[in-house]
């Protein structure tokens, strides 16, 4: 099944670049849903996961 926590850090990102595009007036609160989705996905990654963590976290700090 893979590492829910991954999926739902990533799902997250997703949500939060397609409210930023939208201009969403939920933006904001979607990129803080993702980081803490973020976080809590990096504490229980393994070291690919991580390093793809660390990409979306990337993608999430081009949105601010």
């Amino acid at each position: 099944m893979g590492n829910r926590l991954f999926q739902e850090a990533r799902k997250a990102v997703m949500n939060a670049k397609q409210a930023a595009s939208e201009q969403a007036d939920h933006a904001a609160e979607a990129i803080a849903i993702a980081k803490n989705a973020l976080s809590s996905a990096y504490a229980h990654s393994n070291v690919a996961e991580k390093a793809q963590l660390r990409q979306l976290q990337e993608e999430l700090e081009q949105l601010k």
